[in-house]
């Protein structure tokens, strides 16, 4: 069982550090992310395993990590549903500037790999996009079930929730350094780019870690920010937009249009819903 003597941010730091570690090998070693599979799934499907064990060890029930039974596919569809209005705003404004600089071409649909440089690679047979989705559901279970499921729980039974959300969602931030550390010790991207980028997806990741984190908070479980999450992750990958110079020349500005959008929506529902329990309270 949780309890406060059990220094919860010790746990969840190993828990994080052995994670890590797993990651470090698949993206050095292994590189799976480079290979057709264009997908780093070892270490999520490790993560996984690491997820179970430890809910075990803490005789703890999924469902109290947010894997719980109720309205798993009414809170899925709405996170899913919620990516793609939000990622149709964002392609929407990137098509108009491109249109605006007389530059727009066409959408294209087909399966690259995410790179900090951009999206690499032009596969179009049924067998990619399968890779594609099937990965970034490993991704999702993983990432939400640790870090919104397993680190929010052990560290809410010492913090408050929010504190506990800015910690796990640094850690979230610290995961995504990984791409730009490995492009920069390869030698494929100079100093000056890899704190850019680096600084960039930390901070960005940052943020979207925390809105995940309302989510779950909002709904009761990790679905609707698993369904977001995927759509997040997927569709960078398969819906590209093409100009006259090139390829998802403006996916940074797509991606930030899309992740502030819906981070605003999400913190306010989520300053609304404390509003509305306070007045509640008071009664």
């Amino acid at each position: 069982m949780l309890n406060k003597k059990q220094r919860p941010l010790s746990v969840v730091l190993l828990l994080y550090l052995i994670c890590f570690a797993f990651r470090i090998l698949e993206y050095f070693l292994l590189r799976t992310d480079q290979t057709f599979l264009g997908e780093a799934f070892v270490h999520k499907l490790i993560g996984i395993a690491i997820l179970f064990i430890v809910v075990k060890i803490y005789s703890l029930k999924l469902s109290e990590v947010g894997f719980r039974k109720p309205k798993v596919l009414p809170n899925l569809l709405i996170g899913l549903s919620f990516g793609i209005v939000t990622f149709i705003l964002a392609y929407s404004v990137e098509i108009l500037i491109l249109m605006f600089q007389g530059n727009f071409d066409v959408l294209k649909l087909y399966v690259s790999a995410y790179s900090v440089g951009g999206n690499i690679g032009n596969q179009t047979a049924f067998v990619f996009f399968l890779i594609c989705i099937l990965g970034n559901i490993i991704n999702v279970i993983m990432e939400e079930g640790i870090f919104r499921g397993l680190f929010q729980k052990l560290l809410e039974s010492k913090y408050t929730f929010i504190i506990s959300a800015v910690l796990a969602s640094v850690l979230f931030g610290l995961w995504h350094i990984m791409s730009p550390l490995r492009s920069y010790l390869d030698g494929t991207m100079s100093m000056g780019g890899f704190i850019a980028n680096s600084i960039m997806l930390i901070t960005t990741s940052a943020l979207v870690g925390f809105k995940f984190a309302m989510m779950t908070k909002l709904t009761g479980n990790l679905y609707m920010a698993m369904g977001d999450h995927f759509v997040n992750n997927t569709i960078v990958n398969m819906l590209h937009v093409i100009s006259n110079t090139g390829a998802d020349e403006l996916m940074v500005v797509r991606i930030s249009i899309a992740q502030s959008v819906s981070f605003i929506a999400i913190l306010l529902w989520y300053i609304i819903a404390q509003c509305k329990k306070k007045k509640e309270s008071r009664l």
